[in-house]
C-alpha cells in the first residue's frame, strides 16, 4: 500500500488518474513524515482513502482531497483551483480548518465544537471525510502514546461519534464506539463481546424457532412483509447495563426482530390495522410484557416516528424485542425527519437537521448533483478563539467589540482595537469563524453612542447601553450642579412648570437628558437664562393686560356723568379726534378716549397695551366714547400677525382669505424663523369694522399649517 500506486477500480480511468496524481503529490510532500510507530505517514491517507472509497462510497474528488489535505497540512504542498479544481480545493480547505481545532475541554464544550466542525464544512462531504479520518485513527489507536491516545478517544466519544450518528453512518459509529469501549473499559468489552460470540448459535436457533410459527400465520393471512434481524452493538449494550444497572442478561433488546409490512399507497388506517394484526399474531404466540409496549402507531412521536414496539418472552423464557411498522414508516424512520439520529433525542437545530439530511441524501445518491447545491450549514453563529485557544461563539456579523464584551464587561468598555490572526484591526472589524482575537485596551477609552451601531450580540448591546446611561447620569449630576449655581448667581428661579415648558420646547424627553446636555456642554446655560427672562417679561405683560381689562370693566360700569362722545368716521361734530396708532381701533371695538394736550382726543381700544397705564394715571383725562349705531362708509387700518409652518403654499392661502372679505391688503411682509421652523407674517389691512376683521381672523385660523393669528 505504501508503494507508488494503489488501486481504486470502482472509479473511471479519469477518476483513477486524479487520485494517483493526488497520491503522488502527497507521497512527495510527506516523504520525511512518519507515524508514531515509525511507519511512513503516507499510510494514514492511504487507509483513509480506502474507507472513503470502499466503505462509504464517495467520489474520486473526495479520495483525492484526502491525499491533498495531508500533503498541504503536513508537507506544505500548495493546492490551487487551477490545478485541482474548485470542488477539491473547497474540500481540502474545510479539512485543513477542522484539523486546526484543538479543544480546551471537549467534555464541557462538545456541542460548540460539533457546530464548529460543521461550520467549517462548506461542502457537506468534508464532515464525512473527517469521520473516515477519525475512524482510521481509532483503528490505529495502539500506536499513539498514552496522552495522545486519551485525547483522541475523548474527542471521538464527544464529537465524532455523535456526528456519525447524526449522519446515519451507523457502521462507522458502532466501530468507533466499540474501540472506545475496548480502550476505556477493556474488561467490560471482553465480557460483552465474548457473551455475544458464545450466544451466537443459540440466537440463530432461537431466531429460527421464533420466526417459524409467525411466518405461517402471516403467510396464511396474506400479509407481505420483510424481516430485519439485528444484534445490539457492544457499546450500546454496555450503556444500557450502566443506565439500567443490570447485567448482560438483563438487557432485553440485545436481540431484536423488525417486521416491515408491504402496504401499497398511503392509507394510514390500513397501515395501522396491518400493524396491529401482526402484533396480535406475535402476542398470541408469545407472552408479551405489556409494561414495555410502545404504541407510536396510534400516537406518533412529535417528530413523526411511527412504530409498534413490544417485548415478548418465548417458551424457554428468553426475551426478544419486536418492532412492527410498514414500509412507509420504516423509510420515514430511516431516511426522513424522524430518522434514528433524531428520535434518539440528540440535541439538534432545525437548520442543522436539514443539512445533515442533505448529507445522507448525497451519500445515498452519489450522482444527484453538485453537493454545493444542497442546503448549507447554518450561519447564525461564528466561532472564534482567544489567544490561549478558548472557543467563543458569537452571532453572525459580530465585531471585535462583541468579542471584547463577551470576555468581560471591563475589557469591552476599554476596548480600542484588536489583533485578529496577528493583524491590527479596529473595534468595528467583523469577525469570521476560526479567527484568533487578541483585544487591545486603553484606560482612557469609553463607550459612545456610535458603539450601538457596531455590535450585534445582546450582551454587548446591553452593556453599551448600561455604560451610556451611567455616563449620562454622571453628566446630569454635573449639569444640575452647574445650573443651580448659575441661577443662584443670577438671582433667578426656574419653577417646575417653567422647566417643563423649556424641556418641551428644546426637545428633552427627561430631566436626566436636560441636565446631561448642560453637563456635557451641548446646552448653554445662558439659553436657560434667556428663557427665564422672556417668560418673566411675558408674565408681566399678562398681569398688565389683566389690570387693563379690570380697569376697562370699571370704566364701562362707572357712573360718570361726563358726556359720551359718539364716533362716526364722517361726522365728528367739530370734535377733533384720531385713532391711536398703538392699537388701531376698528369700528365695533370697545374703546375709550384720551384727551391729549396738543393732538385732541386719541381713541384707544380697551385692550390697548397702554390702556392700563392711561386709565390708572390719568382718570381725569378719560373721555367715554361709543360708536354710532351704524358703521360709516370709511375704513380702518389694522395689523395682523400670522404664524405658519414652513410651507410655501400657505402664504398664498393667507392672502386669498384676506382678499375674500370686505378688506384690502395694505402691506404683506414675511420673515422666516429657521429655529422654530415657521413663517412670521406681518399684514396690514383696511377693514370697515371689527366684524369683518373677526371673519378674516377666524378663517385664517382654519387654514392648514396656520399656527397662530393675533391682532397687533
Amino acid at each position: 500500500m505504501n508503494g507508488s500506486t494503489i488501486d481504486f477500480p470502482q472509479y473511471s480511468p479519469e477518476g483513477q488518474q486524479l487520485i494517483q496524481r493526488a497520491r503522488d503529490a502527497a507521497r512527495v510532500a510527506l516523504l520525511e513524515q512518519t507515524r508514531y510507530d515509525g511507519t511512513p505517514f503516507i499510510g494514514h491517507p492511504d487507509a483513509v482513502a480506502l474507507i472513503v472509497a470502499e466503505e462509504i462510497g464517495l467520489s474520486a474528488d473526495c479520495v483525492a482531497a484526502v491525499y491533498l489535505h495531508e500533503a498541504s497540512r503536513m508537507g506544505g504542498c500548495a493546492v490551487d483551483a487551477a490545478t485541482w479544481g474548485e470542488s477539491i480545493c473547497t474540500l481540502v480547505d474545510g479539512l485543513n480548518k477542522i484539523s486546526t481545532i484543538k479543544p480546551k475541554d471537549t467534555r464541557l464544550e462538545a456541542e460548540n465544537y460539533k457546530k464548529l466542525i460543521i461550520q467549517y464544512s462548506r461542502d457537506p462531504r468534508v464532515t464525512v471525510i473527517k469521520l473516515a479520518d477519525r475512524l482510521e485513527v481509532m483503528r490505529s489507536l495502539k500506536m499513539f502514546p498514552k496522552t495522545a491516545g486519551e485525547r483522541k478517544i475523548l474527542e471521538t466519544l464527544m464529537l465524532y461519534i455523535p456526528i456519525a450518528h447524526q449522519l446515519g453512518l451507523y457502521n462507522m459509529k458502532r466501530e468507533m464506539e466499540d474501540v472506545y469501549l475496548n480502550y476505556a473499559e477493556p474488561e467490560q468489552y471482553r465480557l460483552i463481546t465474548n457473551k455475544l460470540k458464545a450466544g451466537e448459535r443459540d440466537r440463530e436457533k432461537l431466531m429460527a424457532e421464533f420466526i417459524e410459527p409467525l411466518k405461517s400465520k402471516l403467510d396464511g393471512a396474506g400479509i407481505k412483509y420483510k424481516l430485519k434481524i439485528r444484534t445490539k452493538a457492544a457499546y450500546s449494550i454496555w450503556q444500557k447495563m450502566q443506565k439500567q444497572k443490570v447485567p448482560f442478561e438483563g438487557v432485553y433488546d440485545v436481540f431484536a426482530i423488525r417486521f416491515i409490512i408491504d402496504c401499497d399507497g398511503e392509507d394510514h388506517k390500513l397501515e395501522k390495522d396491518l400493524c396491529w394484526r401482526v402484533y396480535s399474531f406475535v402476542t398470541e404466540e408469545y407472552e408479551p410484557d405489556t409494561r414495555r409496549l410502545r404504541d407510536w402507531v396510534t400516537n406518533p412521536k412529535p417528530n413523526g416516528y411511527e412504530s409498534l414496539h413490544i417485548t415478548v418472552k418465548n417458551r424457554d423464557g428468553a426475551y426478544v424485542e419486536v418492532q412492527i411498522r410498514t414500509r412507509r414508516m420504516d423509510d420515514m424512520a430511516e431516511n426522513g425527519f424522524a430518522s434514528h439520529w433524531a428520535y434518539k433525542g440528540i440535541r439538534r437545530e432545525e437548520s442543522l437537521d436539514k443539512w445533515l439530511s442533505s448529507v445522507r441524501f448525497a451519500l445515498e445518491h452519489p450522482d444527484s448533483g453538485n453537493p454545493e447545491d444542497l442546503p448549507q450549514p447554518p450561519s447564525r453563529d461564528i466561532f472564534v478563539f482567544t489567544p490561549t485557544g478558548e472557543l467563543r461563539i458569537l452571532p453572525a456579523g459580530a465585531t471585535v467589540l462583541d468579542f471584547a464584551f463577551g470576555i468581560h464587561t471591563n475589557i469591552g468598555s476599554h476596548c480600542m482595537g484588536a489583533r485578529v490572526n496577528g493583524k491590527a484591526v479596529s473595534i468595528r472589524e467583523k469577525l469570521s469563524t476560526g479567527d484568533t482575537v487578541e483585544i487591545l485596551t486603553s484606560k482612557n477609552q469609553r463607550p459612545n453612542q456610535d458603539w450601538l451601531g457596531w455590535v450585534v450580540s445582546s450582551k454587548a448591546r446591553s452593556k453599551v447601553k448600561q455604560a451610556l446611561l451611567q455616563q449620562e447620569q454622571t453628566r446630569a449630576a454635573d449639569g444640575k450642579e452647574l445650573l443651580d449655581r448659575r441661577l443662584k448667581n443670577w438671582k433667578l428661579e426656574l419653577p417646575d412648570e417653567m422647566l417643563t415648558e423649556f424641556r418641551k420646547k428644546q426637545g428633552y424627553s427627561s430631566l436626566t437628558s436636560f441636565y446631561a446636555a448642560i453637563g456635557g456642554g451641548s446646552l448653554d446655560v445662558n439659553v436657560v437664562k434667556d428663557f427665564i427672562l422672556s417668560e418673566d417679561q411675558r408674565h408681566r405683560e399678562a398681569v398688565e393686560a389683566a389690570e387693563a381689562t379690570q380697569a376697562a370693566r370699571e370704566y364701562r360700569q362707572g357712573d360718570s356723568k361726563d358726556d359720551i362722545l359718539v364716533l362716526n368716521a364722517k361726522d365728528v361734530k367739530g370734535i377733533d379726534y384720531k385713532m391711536a396708532k398703538c392699537c388701531n381701533p376698528v369700528f365695533g371695538d370697545d374703546v375709550f378716549g384720551f384727551v391729549t394736550r396738543e393732538a385732541g382726543i386719541k381713541i384707544h381700544r380697551i385692550t390697548c397695551p397702554n390702556a392700563s397705564r392711561l386709565l390708572k394715571m390719568y382718570p381725569y383725562r378719560i373721555q367715554k366714547v361709543r360708536w354710532a349705531d351704524t358703521p360709516s362708509s370709511g375704513t380702518f387700518q389694522v395689523s395682523l400677525r400670522v404664524i405658519t409652518d414652513l410651507e410655501s403654499p400657505v402664504l398664498n392661502k393667507v392672502m386669498e382669505v384676506a382678499g375674500s372679505f370686505k378688506a384690502s391688503i395694505r402691506s404683506f411682509n414675511v420673515s422666516e424663523n429657521q429655529r422654530n421652523g415657521t413663517y412670521e407674517i406681518a399684514m396690514k389691512l383696511s377693514v370697515p369694522s371689527n366684524l369683518e376683521l373677526d371673519k378674516i381672523a377666524s378663517q385664517l385660523r382654519l387654514l392648514k399649517h396656520v399656527i397662530k393669528v393675533t391682532r397687533v
